[in-house]
């Protein structure tokens, strides 16, 4: 994702002369190219994510689009209180990029996992959070977040995901992407684990049942139409984020399901980190495997199906 990111980042600074990119101290051999194309654009902010967060702002308030990028767990929670009052109570065009979001840094502790970041950050007023699935996606995300002209988290996973688009969708923020179509279970992911959720629901066929897949890239604001259909049109309703199970996407969809008069029938089941510190989980792929957390697609099945009995 962070390639694609990269390359976004350079092609459309070609046609918007505003777009700048300001680093926390990384990716500098990734944006090689950008620097080559746009070396007055790009500013080296150091490891001061608060502080690149105000420069960010300042230069919005100059009529640029600046776009911020760190670790997810840097660039959201060390400057929470930046992104609060410098850019989202003054209503400017930042781009917030967390880039390893969830458990893409694993290995390296608590310190660099990032599974609090949508929930913090989509109780601001006026953000928008997007979480795209896949390198196809964080292309026409990047696109899309320049066009919305306002504060824009894009929380991006690292690298070497699988690619489950072959061709573009039609990619709008705050409308979901429907990769398939049933009618016994509805899997709804977000961000860097869409693999995995079209993973278990081949599963899921398999073993019999119709199943909706759909991708719910922006988290703030829901599409709530999809959601609607899903939960009158389905036996089960489950919720797929690398992100703690305290206030991501499985919470906006409850939030949303205790405001509707009738949202139908289906059960809810949420699916993500726990309410704990992994303090040694090894890689991504590792802690995902982890019994506590049950990021795969086989305990994304069983965790529906125990759920579909009850």
């Amino acid at each position: 994702m962070r390639n694609a990111f990269a390359k976004a980042m350079t092609d459309l600074a070609v046609e918007n002369k505003e777009l700048v990119l300001l680093s926390g101290d990384m990716g500098n051999r990734l944006f090689d190219s950008f620097k080559e194309c746009h070396p007055d654009r790009f500013y080296n902010c150091g490891v001061a994510e608060a502080n690149m967060t105000s420069v960010a702002a300042g230069l919005a308030m100059c009529g640029l689009k600046p776009v911020t990028y760190s670790i997810a767990s840097f660039n959201s929670l060390r400057c929470f209180e930046q992104i609060k009052i410098d850019v989202c109570y003054h209503n400017l065009p930042v781009i917030v990029v967390g880039v390893g979001a969830g458990l893409s840094y694993s290995e390296l502790g608590p310190t660099h996992q990032s599974c609090e970041d949508i929930s913090i950050l989509r109780s601001l007023p006026g953000m928008t959070v997007v979480c795209p699935g896949d390198a196809v996606e964080v292309r026409l995300a990047l696109k899309a977040a320049l066009d919305l002209n306002g504060p824009v988290y894009l929380r991006l996973g690292k690298k070497n995901e699988p690619v489950v688009h072959e061709t573009d969708p039609d990619f709008t923020i705050g409308k979901a992407i429907v990769l398939d179509h049933g009618h016994d279970i509805c899997l709804i992911s977000t961000g860097n684990v869409l693999p995995v959720a079209v993973e278990a629901s081949k599963l899921l066929n398999v073993k019999g049942y119709s199943v909706s897949l759909i991708n719910m890239h922006t988290v703030k604001p829901l599409d709530e139409k999809v959601l609607k259909l899903m939960f009158e049109t389905h036996s089960l309703v489950s919720t797929i984020e690398e992100h703690s199970l305290v206030g991501g996407l499985g919470s906006a969809v409850l939030e949303w399901q205790s405001e509707q008069d009738g949202p139908g029938t289906a059960r809810l089941c949420r699916i993500g980190t726990p309410d704990i510190f992994l303090s040694s989980p090894g890689a991504q792929m590792e802690a995902r495997q982890r019994n506590e957390v049950g990021l795969t697609a086989p305990a994304i099945v069983s965790a529906c199906l125990q759920k579909l009995k009850r």
